[in-house]
């Protein structure tokens, strides 16, 4: 099998580079929680406290959908970040 052909900086491409810093470490944490903590069912399986006549299980599992709606955001916005700050370094490492 045969390998696709890889395109130069020149022609559009970017180099491919797998690189491990601290900003993709917390937002790979960031999306990490809320699913640790769905897997953790003992902590959740429950009725009590109850909320406005909720059981805990159904208004714990609501109340991590924004949790994890807003984990997701600090995730793609850290990640986003560090790819602006990749590309401006790498452009400026060419001038």
């Amino acid at each position: 099998m045969t390998e696709p052909p890889t395109r130069t900086p020149e022609e559009g491409g970017r180099k491919a580079t797998a690189t491990v810093t601290v900003p993709m470490i917390v937002a790979g944490v960031c999306l990490a929680i809320p699913f640790a903590a769905m897997l953790w069912v003992d902590s959740y399986s429950r009725l009590t406290p109850a909320f406005i006549g909720i059981p805990f299980f159904y208004w714990y599992q609501m109340l991590w959908v924004l949790i994890s709606t807003l984990l997701t955001v600090v995730a793609y916005t850290i990640v986003r970040r560090h790819e602006r700050l990749t590309r401006a370094r790498e452009a400026g490492e060419r001038s």
